[in-house]
């Protein structure tokens, strides 16, 4: 009696299943709005396995053959740099399913997989992809959106690494460093920039109030307007050329970031002397985004 009943009851589920033929909505702007998304029929999925099987095979041209003709122009001299730049890769979808948007022609293909690669110059990365192909009416790709996980255990690329200890044991103490993006890197081109022009004035926008800098001399001084005012009087000419910029902060913190460039600057004195020095300092940025305490640390240049 059981089971019949269990029989009767998937029966009736399956029955209903094959009654749903759309399913989902799009949200986006435009004429599509609220639509449910369908199933679409599998050709589009197979052109894509066939894609993904050249894109491995770094074999380009047969990959770019599947594009549109104004996507190809648009991507071919990337995609090529690419596969000259890669010596294997290895992309191996584990779902795939093609849908579209209900009144619109246009297929989407959406791709979930694992892809490995490795550079001729020795790099590997693995990721975990999420991808959409869209096609358009003539069968073609015609659009490419791409969500990427780098794994744990990748070289390079990781949203956060390294380590802060700080001078004393505190409460970020152990965290992990992420890239800082308020415009900081920005911000030191233009400071060197007005710098090397002897402009007070734009150099004095990029700072707060009475900043503090720690010199290479182990001295701290706070730099006043009168020290802004004069800081140039001895100088006849300078150069300060950058040689890398790297913003920073802790993770799980607020804005405030630091900043640590490298470079050479080269100042031709009034009296005829020549400072040069290699020169590693530490920009710290307020939640403002203004320059409020610097440390510097500084090496003698060799005529």
């Amino acid at each position: 009696m059981k089971t019949n009943i269990l029989f009767v009851l998937l029966w009736a589920f399956i029955a209903q299943a094959q009654e749903i033929t759309e399913a989902g909505r799009w949200m986006g702007e435009g004429k599509f709005k609220d639509q449910p998304m369908l199933l679409a029929d599998d050709a589009a999925m197979e052109k894509v396995i066939e894609s993904v099987k050249a894109y491995n095979a770094g074999d380009v041209e047969k990959e770019l053959s599947f594009y549109s003709d104004a996507y190809k122009e648009k991507n071919a001299a990337f995609s090529r740099r690419w596969h000259k730049e890669t010596k294997r890769l290895n992309m191996q979808p584990w779902v795939m399913f093609p849908v579209r948007i209900k009144g619109d022609d246009r297929i989407q293909v959406l791709s979930w997989s694992v892809e490995e690669r490795e550079w001729e110059n020795g790099s590997t990365q693995k990721q975990n992809l999420m991808e959409i192909f869209v096609f358009n009416k003539e069968g073609k790709i015609d659009n490419f959106v791409q969500w990427r996980r780098n794994y744990p255990t990748n070289e390079f690329g990781l949203a956060a690494g390294g380590k802060f200890f700080g001078r004393k044991d505190n409460e970020y103490s152990g965290r992990k460093l992420v890239f800082s993006n308020r415009g900081e890197t920005e911000i030191i081109e233009k400071f060197v920039a007005a710098y090397n022009q002897m402009d007070i004035a734009t150099c004095r926008t990029f700072f707060a109030k009475d900043f503090i800098v720690e010199q290479a001399s182990g001295e701290k001084v706070t730099f006043t307007e009168e020290a802004w005012a004069t800081y140039f009087n001895d100088i006849e000419e300078v150069n300060w050329k950058l040689h890398s910029i790297v913003p920073l902060k802790i993770a799980n913190t607020d804005p405030a970031s630091g900043v640590a460039v490298r470079s050479r600057e080269t100042r031709k004195m009034k009296d005829g002397t020549v400072w040069d020095k290699e020169l590693v300092e530490y920009f710290y940025f307020d939640l403002e985004g203004k320059i409020n305490y610097m440390t510097q640390f500084e090496r003698n240049v060799k005529p």
